[in-house]
């Protein structure tokens, strides 16, 4: 046998030549590596990536020229793997200047095919490096050698172990700017060492590189002989991809859809996220935890004896059970646990910092439900790993916290299961995702708390005042006249013998909320409380009243959402700035323009008017009786 026979390329070339179909049939049964590329700014991600794409290219030209041209005899999609097209897109980027989204690049070689993310360096962007870290196997963290160990490179480092991968490449560019250096690369794998033992990762497998020069990218480089390791390609060819673990776990399997066709068939429709199923399994729904079996594994391309982790089917049970979108489908005897109350990591993604109290939407598997983070417990600095206390966690803020949710969810811990233990928590205004969690643990208290039943419920209480509970929340800037009317409609109320309670901004602050200040996250935790307060004076039958600044649409949103449809009445007090200041009764105004006064609403804290009021007065327009006239006739008509 001669060298050439050896030659993947030569063989390569003779399969295309000889059977195109069983070309294109080992190149799409080739096992796939998904991996990202990270680090600090200007370290060499897209350099690195145009140079695996280049050479991969230059390997397989001639057999992808062969396979455009042949496949089309075929019926494939000749053009699979379009290289320049990808390395026109690297270019592309470099023209602006800057990567500012995740671009996922596909590229293959004899062994393998691979998806790569490449991913901002820059911090405002680190949002994007956990979108592309979030579904790699294996990850390539670039590392200037000019520059070293920096925070950003900590930063991504610690995400990328927080999100579970292990299979870490420390891949020490620009060797060539240090003069293919050895003493410089021990230096930093050194530092590096030290840092990833901070944080527990087990192991990295540090690679001395060039992407310009195309030094150790896909062969060994001269220039640096004293290296003994793979390339970084050949490490890419046989690094494993850990697929077993979601196999052999326990079965579970988060509903995507109710399937029915018809009024004979009901089936329910998902992917499978870990284990095995088959016919006649027991099987648990969650949370409501009802038992049956499996009657079949549909599939559109008929019954299945058996599925996996991975799978996308159908299964249909052998009792009629209650199952629906967001449920999660579990073997009877190993079900995952069910809890509203848990410690996590939280990534924040936003510019807005992030507010304890504020209601957010959490998507979990495929169920949404609303949460709020009741308690940052701390925040990690990434360049020291020290734990400092915080209230809120700021733009690419890492921390632990303790969150809530309005309902019971079935969950794991991520480092089970990823799947059923990684969030991502949306703003409710805006529906941009703010920022990405990893479950610790159920909260024990959680588990302890249970609703009791009373027989004197709100419909009693409401019965015996012959009146029908509300909240009537008055909102607007500081001076607009909110408790003045507020007061007013009580006065009125009250004389007609209604049942009232007027809870006041300024008064609740002498008491219940006297340990809150006015920044936004105090302001969240004023309204949180001031909601359920006025929630359980309705319970009680109650017309309450509220007169608070609450300068945050998503708060009075929270306290509507509190409330049974049509017991929630905002009035909106609409006084124009200008007006509001020249009143200045309690003289805050004018500490605000001095700067006396921090986070004045109107000043230097923003108010957000809503947007669809029950009802809106004009104090320029109308007097205080003649507004609580307009109130009062408002909630009569109810």
């Amino acid at each position: 046998m001669t060298a050439q026979d050896k030659d993947p390329v030569y063989i390569a070339d003779q399969l295309i030549a000889e059977d195109i179909e069983a070309y294109l049939h080992k190149h799409q049964h080739k096992t796939m590596l998904r991996f990202i590329t990270c680090g600090s700014v200007d370290d060499g991600k897209s350099t690195l990536i145009g140079r695996l794409l280049y050479d991969s290219k230059m390997i397989f030209e001639d057999q992808l020229a062969s396979l455009e041209k042949d496949s089309k005899s075929v019926g494939t999609q000749g053009g699979e793997i379009d290289f320049a097209l990808l390395v026109d897109g690297l270019a592309a980027e470099r023209e602006q200047g800057i990567t500012i989204d995740v671009a996922y690049r596909f590229f293959a070689t004899d062994k393998r095919k691979f998806i790569v993310a490449d991913t901002p360096g820059h911090e405002q962007y680190t949002r994007n490096m956990v979108t592309g870290a979030s579904t790699a196997d294996l990850a390539v963290i670039l590392i200037d050698a000019r520059q070293g160990v920096l925070t950003q490179t900590r930063r991504h480092s610690y995400l990328v172990n927080l999100l579970g991968i292990r299979n870490i490449v420390l891949a020490v560019n620009k060797m060539d700017l240090v003069g293919y250096s050895a003493e410089r690369f021990y230096e930093i794998v050194k530092d590096y060492s030290h840092f990833a033992k901070q944080i527990g990762m087990d192991s990295f497998l540090p690679i001395p590189i060039s992407g310009l020069k195309g030094d150790n990218i896909v062969t060994r480089s001269a220039a640096m002989p004293w290296y003994q390791g793979p390339s970084l390609l050949a490490h890419l060819e046989e690094a494993e991809i850990n697929t077993s673990r979601m196999q052999d776990g326990a079965f579970r399997m988060p509903v995507q859809w109710v399937n029915r066709p018809n009024l004979d068939f009901r089936g329910f429709a998902g992917q499978i996220g870990s284990g095995v199923v088959r016919p006649g399994d027991a099987i648990r729904v969650l949370p409501s935890g009802r038992t049956t079996t499996v009657k079949s594994i549909v599939t559109y391309n008929g019954d299945l004896d058996v599925a996996v982790a991975g799978q996308s089917i159908t299964l249909t049970f052998a009792d009629e059970v209650d199952c629906s979108r967001g449920d999660v489908i579990v073997a009877a005897d190993e079900p995952c646990e069910v809890a509203d109350q848990f410690e996590a990591t939280l990534v924040w993604m936003a510019e807005a910092e992030m507010l304890p109290g504020r209601p957010y939407l959490l998507k979990i598997g495929t169920q949404t439900v609303t949460a709020t983070v009741t308690e940052p417990k701390y925040e990690v600095n990434v360049n020291t790993l020290e734990h400092t206390a915080s209230r809120t966690l700021a733009l690419n803020a890492i921390g632990v916290v303790n969150i809530s949710t309005d309902r019971p969810i079935p969950f794991e811990s991520y480092s089970v299961n990823p799947d059923l233990g990684g969030f991502i928590l949306i703003d409710r205004m805006t529906n941009a995702t703010v920022a990405a969690g990893m479950i610790h643990f159920a909260l024990r208290r959680s588990q302890n708390i249970h609703w009791q039943a009373v027989d004197v419920n709100r419909e009693a209480h409401a019965a015996l005042k012959t009146q029908k509970p509300a909240v009537v929340w008055f909102t607007g800037l500081s001076g607009s006249g909110k408790s003045t009317i507020a007061n007013l409609v009580e006065k009125k109320l009250h004389a007609m013998g209604k049942h009232t309670f007027l809870l006041d901004g300024d008064n609740v602050r002498h008491g219940l909320n006297r340990d809150l200040g006015f920044t936004d996250a105090d302001r969240v935790e004023n309204i949180r409380r001031v909601g359920e307060v006025a929630r359980l004076m309705t319970d009680a039958g109650l017309i309450v009243l509220t007169a608070f600044i609450s300068p945050f649409r998503s708060e009075r949103r929270m306290v509507r959402e509190l409330m049974a449809e049509g017991e929630f009445l905002e009035v909106y007090v609409d006084t124009p700035l200008e007006v509001a200041e020249s009143r200045d009764v309690k003289g805050l105004y004018k500490k605000a323009r001095s700067g006396q006064l921090k986070n004045f609403t109107g000043i230097d804290s923003p108010y957000e008017a809503p947007e669809s009021p029950e009802m809106v007065v004009n104090t320029v327009e109308l007097s205080a009786e003649d507004a609580a006239d307009r109130v009062v006739a408002a909630i009569l008509a109810r």
